[in-house]
């Protein structure tokens, strides 16, 4: 047999091998459901933060405020904290429900306390560099009326491969004013996961 032809063979199916052995990647769509290890996900972030945002919009608290004060309330995403088993990007979670917030048109929407120390920066700048035209002045910022805080907690439940995955989103909205917490949010989510390998 010809020894040329034989490493050229012997070549071809190491790639081929190799080949098959490399990752296989598919594009889904950004809003598709698909739950790979049973650990909180961005699916589980969009839907709870939709639902609860819905919740709050829904109650009382904010006819209330229009009805006394004549205009939408300002509200503040303020700290969710994550006290569950695993590793939550909680930065995620917060967009989302700032997103549900401005997309209400209910409320007005008072950017973070980051968002607002570079902002202010840049209006220090403007008192130097802008024209008087175009300068924007200190001191004309929306103050927020009511701050959003929350948690995020877990129970894990584990038997041989099966396990059950419990979570618990509480979330309060608070008056600024005078520290009254005017609405009260939970949602909660149970998954069943079987041959899952053990998770903290």
């Amino acid at each position: 047999m010809n020894k040329g032809l034989t490493l050229t063979t012997a070549i071809v199916a190491l790639a081929t091998l190799l080949s098959a052995c490399g990752p296989n990647v598919e594009r889904i769509r950004p809003d598709e459901t698909r739950d790979l290890s049973g650990m909180w996900n961005d699916t589980d972030s969009r839907l709870v933060s939709e639902e609860m945002i819905n919740d709050a919009l829904s109650r009382p608290w904010l006819s209330r405020f229009e009805s006394r004060n004549g205009k939408p309330p300002a509200v503040i995403v303020g700290t969710v904290r994550n006290l569950s088993h695993e590793h939550i990007n909680v930065q995620t979670f917060t967009n989302d429900m700032e997103r549900a917030l401005i997309n209400s048109g209910r409320v007005e929407f008072v950017a973070s306390k980051a968002e607002r120390s570079e902002i202010r920066e840049e209006r220090a700048d403007q008192d130097v560099h802008a024209s008087a035209e175009s300068r924007k002045a200190m001191g004309q910022e929306l103050g927020a009326d009511f701050m959003l805080q929350g948690t995020i907690n877990t129970i894990i439940d584990t038997d041989g491969k099966s396990q059950v995955r419990y979570y618990q989103v509480d979330l309060t909205l608070i008056s600024l004013a005078d520290n009254r917490k005017v609405w009260v949010g939970q949602k909660k989510i149970k998954k069943f996961i079987e041959n899952a390998r053990v998770r903290y």
